[in-house]
């Protein structure tokens, strides 16, 4: 009887619903290595952190630390700790012991804003967490490419004048982009932890890879056939502009005030157009049918992979412009928005070609 009941116990014990594994979000780097780490129902949310949890549709609420994360059907959760973290981040890429030690906290909500920014972040990009090694390349990234184009300057020997105004753009960069608040940012010498040659060595390695991969797809550009997953990529990208085209529509029509009727109407028409781009996202074909039933060639799937890709590079200047409106001040608008309308040229036109089946491209492309 004994071994009976023994074994009816053990029975109930494996088949009763056990309660979650402990979340121990310090053990997983979290305000140290991580940013952000997606959390299973029911784990309970560290003092001083808070958990994001995002719907099918992208809408996202936030919930305070020291409760358990009760999230509703078809709701992702992250645990998120807001800072502050210290990277640095290396602001011209042919000059890589030249550095910025940067000091970011993630910005608490906004109770005026239908989303936050570092919430529309995680919905779109945050994936199964955000470590802080990929946010410092993320950050590093949007640096180069706005100094590059001359949006941001940093000269040599840099005046004090000059130094505020770079940090009132790179601080207005970041909260637009990423959502993150700058608190410190100070000019480092990276060259005795980097070895420049090195650099230079690995730079050469990476790109002699890309030739190599290039070299064994489908017939393109070398430059424009860099190693990369289709599917994954090309889902990346269209969750991307999915989630935040609206968002960012929404802020264009805040932070642009236009001055007079004819860029009243330029406003608009670039709202018009933005939206349209995004009814196309919206209802975009599969990347691997050409039509119902109807399988796509994968040298056809890889072109539409990078169209894709394109149209949220394209999405990444927008957030930039954006941030260059807000924080403006007495800069004429018209040039700004004579830039806008570059930036949803090359949107209407890459996802116009992402919707094609065949290689039928427009004969003029956007600069």
């Amino acid at each position: 009887m004994f071994g009976s009941l023994l074994k009816n116990s053990l029975r109930f014990s494996l088949h009763r619903p056990g309660r979650q594994p402990d979340f121990d979000a310090a053990r997983l780097g979290l305000g140290q290595t991580a940013l952000a780490l997606q959390a299973p129902p029911g784990s309970a949310v560290p003092q001083g952190c808070a958990a994001v949890l995002v719907d099918r549709n992208g809408r996202s609420r936030r919930l305070a630390g020291g409760g358990k994360i009760a999230a509703h059907e078809g709701e992702i959760a992250w645990c998120v700790h807001p800072g502050p973290y210290s990277c640095e981040l290396v602001p011209f890429a042919a000059a890589p012991e030249i550095g910025l030690r940067v000091s970011i906290a993630i910005d608490a909500s906004d109770p005026r804003a239908t989303h936050q920014r570092f919430d529309l972040f995680l919905a779109s990009e945050g994936g199964n967490g955000v470590e802080l090694a990929d946010f410092t390349a993320a950050m590093q990234n949007a640096l180069q490419r706005e100094l590059a184009q001359g949006n941001l300057d940093l000269p040599p020997c840099t005046t004090l004048e000059e130094w505020n105004a770079f940090r009132a753009g790179f601080n207005q960069l970041m909260y637009t982009r990423f959502g993150v608040m700058v608190d410190d940012c100070v000019p480092v010498d990276l060259g005795a932890a980097r070895d420049y040659a090195q650099v230079l060595e690995t730079r050469l390695a990476q790109q002699s890879r890309e030739q190599h991969e290039a070299s064994k797809a489908a017939p393109a550009p070398v430059l424009e056939q860099q190693a990369f997953v289709p599917a994954c990529e090309d889902a990346r990208a269209l969750r991307r502009l999915f989630l935040e085209l609206p968002c960012l529509m929404c802020a264009i029509r805040l932070a642009a005030l236009p001055s007079g009727q004819d860029q009243f109407r330029q406003q608009q028409d670039l709202l018009r157009r933005l939206d349209l781009v995004s009814l196309a996202v919206g209802t975009m074909p599969a990347l691997e049918l050409s039509a119902p039933n109807q399988p796509l060639e994968h040298g056809e799937q890889l072109r539409r992979a990078r169209h894709s890709r394109r149209a949220a590079a394209a999405l990444d200047e927008a957030w930039a412009l954006l941030a260059r409106i807000k924080n403006g001040g007495d800069v004429a608008l018209a040039p700004l928005l004579d830039e806008a309308d570059r930036i949803v040229a090359n949107l209407e036109y890459e996802t116009a070609v992402r919707r094609q089946s065949a290689a039928l491209e427009p004969e003029e492309v956007p600069a």
